[in-house]
C-alpha cells in the first residue's frame, strides 16, 4: 500500500488501539495492513505527545511563513534601492549635457 493516504480519523483510531487498548504496534500494523513506521509516526503526532507536536508544527509553519515574507520584503527593498540609485545617476543628465554644450547654450538657459 505504498503511497496510500489515510484520513486523520483512521490514524487517530489506530493510535488509540496502541495507547488506550494496549495493543502492540506490530500487531496493529499487521491487522490494519500498514507499516510499523507509519504507526510510530502517527503515535508521535496523535498520541500522548500530540499537543507538543501540534505546537511544534504551528511554530514551524509560522517560521516558514515569516521566512517567506522576509525574502519577499528583502527583494522589494533591493528593487527599490536599485531604482533609487538608477534614478539618481540619470537625474538631470539631459539638462547637464545641454547646458554645457555651446551649440545649445541659449536653449539650455531657457530650460533651466
Amino acid at each position: 500500500m505504498a503511497g496510500e493516504r489515510y484520513t486523520q480519523e483512521f490514524k487517530v483510531a489506530a493510535v488509540k488501539q496502541i495507547t488506550q487498548e494496549g495493543h502492540s504496534i506490530p500487531d496493529v500494523a499487521r491487522r490494519l495492513g500498514i507499516t510499523t513506521k507509519s504507526l510510530y509516526n502517527w503515535r508521535t503526532r496523535y498520541g500522548d505527545n500530540a499537543p507538543e507536536y501540534e505546537a511544534n508544527q504551528a511554530q514551524e509553519g509560522e517560521l516558514k511563513r515569516l521566512k517567506a515574507e522576509l525574502k519577499r520584503v528583502t527583494q522589494e527593498r533591493d528593487i527599490l534601492k536599485e531604482a533609487a540609485v538608477d534614478s539618481s545617476d540619470h537625474r538631470n543628465t539631459l539638462f547637464n549635457h545641454v547646458r554645457w554644450c555651446p551649440k545649445f547654450q541659449c536653449l539650455s538657459w531657457a530650460l533651466v
